[in-house]
């Protein structure tokens, strides 16, 4: 009995250590995806990702990046943005680069990884987001008249009254502070309930890593940098998590020993792929688009491990340098207090779920 209680206790600690190290920063995130919500016009996005052209692809890779949608609400909005002509190319594109990454989770990666890693993560996602959009686009003309139908499938139109979804059709002119108070509320309610439970999940999770999974188990793979990206890819691909949550879940398992790159791996293909996303995204894209759209993200994401970890061994960076190293448990009063306000946002918005 008294070692269960030891290693709940040891659990409970370093879960409470991720939480400390990366509360405020979501706080932060959430405020700032407030804000995109607020003043971001709703019809911004589909504006310009009208067309077929490359033009499209890589503004929707560089509009997902910050867009606070995840990976429940990219599949009814990327519908939503098809039915109103953005072209496969671009569709695809935007289902890469908006899971992957978010205001929220780089701040996440800033305050658990390091600098470096914060700025990989963006610039890699926005670069697979456009690889995967011109990868999908040559399979556009083929599968176009054959699949151009049954698109308005209930991804664009009942998903799209969850809370998940980009937003209501029509657009009421607001005071400065009623958008700001209904970007909060998004942020803080609609998307906190979509996110918060996962990242949770993900804090425990990294718990769990740090306090039960040895350095010699991983050793056993991680000390192969081709094979523990391999491993990685097969954790991640079917695994439903998004980029907030991966964030915990990675750096807990680069402190186990895995390298920057197999961490890269698992925060890029874990929020892009799963196999309850791929199966609605296949009627979104087509099954050949699909398969391509999979591939793009698997062997890029491959390769950006491989060559981050040549950048991080280039530059005399080790992988125990990484900011979190477990010890944020005694915390300040910020980050105290973020841990806490963020664990009553997170409980309130699953009692508000409840009641509806």
């Amino acid at each position: 009995m008294n070692d269960f209680v030891n290693v709940l206790y040891e659990l409970l600690e370093a879960s409470w250590g991720v939480l400390l190290e990366s509360a405020p920063y979501v706080l932060l995130g959430f405020f700032v995806a407030g804000l995109l919500r607020a003043f971001l016009p709703e019809d911004f996005v589909a504006k310009h990702l009208g067309g077929r052209g490359v033009k499209s692809i890589l503004k929707a890779s560089a509009f997902g990046i910050p867009i606070p949608l995840c990976s429940c609400g990219v599949v009814p909005a990327a519908a939503g943005l098809k039915e109103q002509g953005a072209g496969k190319g671009a569709v695809a594109s935007f289902l890469v680069s908006t899971p992957e990454t978010g205001v929220d989770s780089i701040a996440v990666t800033y305050a658990l990884l390091d600098p470096l890693m914060t700025v990989i993560r963006p610039v890699v996602s926005f670069f697979t987001a456009i690889a995967a959009g011109i990868a999908v686009s040559f399979t556009e003309g083929k599968l176009e008249g054959r699949e151009s139908k049954g698109v308005s499938s209930p991804d664009s139109g009942s998903s799209c009254a969850g809370s998940c979804c980009c937003g209501k059709n029509t657009q009421e002119k607001k005071t400065l502070v009623a958008k700001l108070k209904g970007g909060m509320a998004f942020a803080f309610t609609d998307l906190l309930n979509d996110i918060g439970k996962w990242f949770l999940f993900g804090v425990l999770l990294a718990g769990v890593i740090s306090v039960f999974i040895s350095p010699e188990l991983l050793m056993m793979f991680a000390g192969n940098e081709y094979l523990s990206m391999i491993v990685m890819l097969a954790i991640a691909v079917p695994l439903y998590v998004c980029a907030t949550a991966s964030t915990p879940i990675a750096a807990a398992l680069a402190l186990k020993g895995i390298s920057p790159g197999a961490a890269l791996v698992f925060l890029l293909a874990g929020p892009a792929t799963n196999v309850a996303s791929l199966t609605v995204v296949s009627g979104i894209l087509g099954k050949k688009a699909t398969v391509v759209y999979l591939g793009v993200i698997i062997v890029l994401s491959f390769v950006a491990g491989v060559l981050v970890n040549h950048l991080y061994s280039y530059l005399g960076l080790d992988i125990s340098d990484w900011i979190y190293q477990g010890g944020g448990s005694e915390g300040g009063f910020l980050a105290v207090s973020s841990a806490i306000l963020l664990l009553v946002l997170i409980g309130r918005t699953f009692l508000i779920s409840k009641k509806a």
